[in-house]
């Protein structure tokens, strides 16, 4: 019985972002077919102080127990604050934590999948590679969330998992007006997982984000870097539909990332990388990306979580 993708619990209500102005420019794309409080380093960083501190504590009680054990009869020296004090300070003192955005690729990183499209030569003879996307499961039976522009009129599509196994896709939908896609693989892995997923109601600018994806087909790679707005509209070169509602963040990405999950620090993802911010023709990062909501992404697949 497949495990749908993990939501997270009810947040503490936050006061509404400031109004922001919209951006209006355009790369990639996409041909029509058919948290809790804000993310930082107190959010994920004090669950490893925390385990580290009990660790201490346990340990200064099997010292004192051996201790007992040792000198029977002996009267053991009572443990003060100052020596728990002590030990804490020399436990962060000598002990390095991974960061934030550690913790958060490490949650969604076995839910990542390498996309690429091929298509037939004009002769039909030879089959060649069309692009490479990324995109991230959602369902754990294969259900995955991609860019509409990264299989659009692909003769055949792989993904390949996190463990390295690859397989062909197929496309059971698509959501055209968000330049979304969504994929079954033909196999999966069996300790597949669906990533956890958050909406973005109470998300704000400044929040920290990581990006997560096949830049250049390089990956899987991460990127961190903060919201930079929200509700931002996004003109696509083409002149096809603009894309709308869209989070705009500052993690770096590139031809690739598109289809990967934004990630918070929570480890939770909260958009689908769509586009970036591209004035020139060079086609790299100038430090304006969009992402389009969980909540619209989860809708395409019929299973709007929030």
């Amino acid at each position: 019985m497949p495990r749908p993708a993990l939501y997270s619990s009810s947040r503490p209500t936050r006061r509404p972002a400031e109004p922001v102005a919209a951006v209006a420019s355009a790369p990639q794309p996409s041909p029509p077919l058919a948290p809790p409080a804000e993310a930082s380093a107190t959010t994920v960083a004090p669950r490893n102080h925390l385990r580290a501190l009990w660790a201490t504590v346990v340990l200064l009680t099997a010292l004192l127990l051996a201790s007992v054990w040792l000198h029977p009869g002996t009267t053991p020296r009572r443990i003060t604050q100052d020596d728990i004090d002590a030990a804490v300070l020399r436990t962060l003192e000598t002990t390095t934590f991974p960061s934030p955005a550690t913790a958060a690729v490490e949650a969604v990183a076995p839910s990542v999948v390498r996309v690429a499209s091929y298509t037939r030569s004009k002769n039909g003879k030879k089959e060649l590679e069309r692009g490479i996307g990324t995109g991230v499961v959602i369902v754990d039976s294969g259900i995955i969330l991609t860019n509409l522009h990264v299989v659009q009129g692909a003769s055949r599509i792989t993904v390949t998992f996190h463990d390295g196994l690859e397989t062909t896709a197929s496309i059971t939908g698509v959501q055209p007006e968000n330049d979304l896609a969504v994929l079954q693989a033909h196999k999966v892995p069996d300790d597949l997982a669906a990533a956890p997923l958050r909406s973005t109601q109470d998300l704000r600018a400044g929040d920290q984000v990581v990006a997560i994806g096949f830049p250049f087909g390089i990956g899987p790679s991460a990127s961190a870097g903060v919201v930079s707005g929200l509700d931002r509209e996004f003109d696509p070169p083409e002149g096809t539909r603009p894309l709308t509602n869209l989070i705009q963040f500052d993690a770096a990405a590139n031809p690739g990332n598109s289809g990967g999950p934004l990630v918070t620090m929570d480890g939770e993802v909260v958009g689908i990388v769509t586009a970036i911010l591209n004035p020139t023709e060079a086609r790299t990062f100038i430090g304006i990306g969009f992402a389009v909501p969980i909540e619209n992404a989860a809708a395409a697949v019929g299973m709007p979580p929030f």
